[in-house]
Formats: C-alpha cells, structure tokens, sequence
C-alpha cells in the first residue's frame, strides 16, 4: 500500500496524482513529474517482468523526449537507428525515399521492443518517490474533486484520492464519449532474418490487405505484417519456410531471400478515440488514441501525451489542478496533434488498402511526385517526428 499519513485509513489514501497504468507512456508521465513536489501513485496491473516484444518505432523527436527523462542511454545500446525509409506499392509504380541526411536529422528514428522501453522506464520509475504499486488492478474510477480510483492488490481493497486521475492503461474501459473503427485487419509480427544486411533502411510497402512494414532491428528485421484476421492466423500457423516464402511474395527481392523467423504473434487492428467526461479524469496515450500501426505513430503520440501533460501540471496551480477548465485547456492543447496524427494514419489505411486501378494509378502518381519533391518530403518527416509542432 501506499505509505499513510496520520489522517489517512488504508481504505481511502489521498493523492496529488493517480497514474493508472505503469507501461511506458504511464511511466514516462510519473518521470516527467519526478521533481514537482506533488505526491503521485502509480498503479499497474501487470506484474513485474511481463515484457512485450512486439516492435516498437520510436521518432527521433521521442529520442529527445527520452533524453530529457534522462533514460535514452540505457535504451540506445538496443536500439537500432532508422536512417532511410522506403516506400513503396505492391503491384504499382511510384516510391518514396526519405533520408536522415536530407531532413538534417541523425537518424529518422530507432526500433526497440516495447517491453524493453517498458523496462527502462519502469526502473527509472523505482527509482524516484513515486510510490508505484505493480499488480494493482483498478476496478473504477469516478470523476470530482477529488477523483476516486477503486483498486485491488494482493488480495486487498483499497481506494485513492486525487486532484487528477491520469489514465495511460488502454486496457481500462471509459465509455463515455469512445470512438471505435474496426479495421477488419489484424498485425502480424516477427522477427525475420534475411540475405542481405539492412544497412538501417525501413521499409514501408503497401499491399492489398494492408502494409507490411520491415524494421531494421540488431542484425535482423521487426515484421509488422498487416493483413486480414483469417490470413493472420494462417501466416501464424504455417511452418517456417512457408511463412517466409510467402513474405518473399508479398515484399519482393530487395533484402534477397528470408532465411529465418521466431516470435510470430497476430493482434487485432482497430482505430479508437476516447475522451472522458468526468472531472479531474484525464486520458493519456492508449487510453485516449488507438491508431493503426501503419507508419509507426502510435507510441510516439502518447509519448508526447505524456511529455506535454507533465509540463502543464509542472506549471500550473496545483489549486487549479484536474479543473474543468484545467482539463479543458489541455485537450485543446493537445487536439490537432492528436486528431492529425489518427487522420493521417487513417488516410493511409483507406487509400493503399485498395487494389482498384484507378486509385493505384492515383496513388503511384502520388508517390512519384512526392519522391521529386524534396521540401515536401522533409515537411512529412518534420510532422511525423514532432507532430504538427515540427
């Protein structure tokens, strides 16, 4: 339990902040928040060690976000640096190259897996007075001044108060105001093992199903396989050298031949928008946004979540704190990113996820003239790395 002070019962402890949700978007809020003297609890769910292997592609402006949390060089020895991208259409003329170089950048991003982002962040975490309490599981939330969070951990119930409730965790349900598009579509991810080196070149190449992304990641490649649920299942069930036939069908020959895969698992894909209406309840990353992986925005959105509700609470009154109009500026300040960042990756989806000829001609004739238009590129790689601030 969290330590109590003298007027406080076991049942009901008084917080400055509650976190729900200890992964890394969670933790990199508590960090943020590490020196403003407020009094944070933060609960997740899982136990510790669970990890995640699932890819993660981190921007290079969440490179910097990272820094400034002071975990970056404990990341950067597993990190593999993205410095081109490539991308293409299945069965369609038209590419696009965009380099680090060109864009004035060190490198475009990196690929590290989530659970080991999610480990960094968690310790960094333990290390500060953040009172964190791992296999804590929140059974509600209501919303006034203060906040309540209902929880249970080791066999125990409890209850915390809180100026302001901040919910990271996806997987904690607020109907109110929730938006869902089920794609029909689910990811596949692996790691693969190809001929020839990446030469930290990614790939982005959009197929009929949906686009397969190729990670550089160490001496291999992370695979986001994006396709429908019932092809899923069979990529996932097939012996290996199937699998890695059929990959070499649906990327063509520009790694060469695909030797090995481990580490094959299928998600479902759906697109969810949720804002809570309760006072002094503030959604953050995977609680707030679901996006489709397509161009890897997701992790990098609620990172900035994270990054700029933790400046607001540093320079607010903690008098106004989880206020509506508190609640109100920062939803105002955070809805074109946000709302830019779920309508591009939706855009692409509906675009390249359509074998008509017409729009594959469209779209080749699209991807041409982008690729001979330098500014333009280098304004597509300034947004996705910094949203629609860079």
């Amino acid at each position: 339990m969290p330590e109590l002070a003298d007027n406080e019962s076991a049942g009901n402890v008084a917080a400055d902040i509650v976190i729900v949700g200890g992964g890394p978007v969670g933790s990199a809020l508590a960090l943020a928040l590490r020196d403003c003297g407020l009094r944070i609890v933060l609960l997740e769910a899982r136990a510790a060690g669970n990890g995640d292997a699932r890819p993660l592609a981190l921007s290079y402006g969440s490179r910097l976000i990272l820094e400034r949390l002071g975990v970056w060089p404990a990341l950067a020895a597993t990190a593999t640096p993205i410095r081109n991208i490539h991308v293409s259409q299945r069965g369609g003329f038209g590419r696009v190259a965009l380099a680090a170089a060109e864009a004035g950048f060190p490198e475009l991003g990196y690929v590290v897996d989530h659970g080991r982002v999610a480990q960094v962040l968690a310790q960094a975490v333990a290390a500060t007075s953040v009172q964190c309490l791992t296999g804590a599981r929140v059974m509600a939330t209501h919303g006034g001044d203060p906040a309540r969070v209902e929880y249970e951990w080791a066999d125990e119930h409890g209850a915390l108060t809180a100026s302001l409730v901040a919910i990271a965790d996806g997987g904690t349900s607020i109907a109110e105001n929730t938006k869902t598009i089920d794609y029909q579509q689910c990811a596949v991810t692996a790691r693969v093992v190809s001929e020839r080196p990446h030469n930290n070149i990614a790939y982005e190449r959009f197929t009929t199903h949906g686009p397969l992304a190729l990670l550089p990641d160490g001496d291999a490649w992370a695979l986001v396989w994006t396709t429908t649920p019932d092809h899923a299942q069979q990529l996932c069930a097939m012996v290996p050298e199937n699998f890695l036939m059929e990959l070499r069908a649906a990327f063509g020959g520009r790694t060469g031949g695909f030797t090995a895969v481990t580490g094959r698992a299928a998600y479902p894909l759906r697109r969810r928008r949720a804002q809570p209406s309760a006072d002094h309840i503030v959604l953050i990353g995977n609680a707030a946004q679901t996006l489709h992986p397509v161009a890897g925005q997701g992790f990098n959105l609620g990172l900035r979540d994270a990054w700029e509700l933790g400046e607001q609470i540093v320079a607010s009154n903690p008098d106004t704190l989880g206020s509506r109009a508190w609640l109100d500026a920062y939803q105002k300040h955070r809805r074109v990113d946000r709302s830019a960042g779920l309508g591009f990756t939706h855009a692409l989806v509906e675009l390249f996820s359509n074998d008509l000829l017409p729009l594959r001609l469209a779209r080749g004739t699209g991807l041409a003239l982008l690729g001979c238009m330098p500014p333009l590129k280098n304004f597509l790689v300034r947004r996705m790395t910094f949203g629609v601030r860079g």
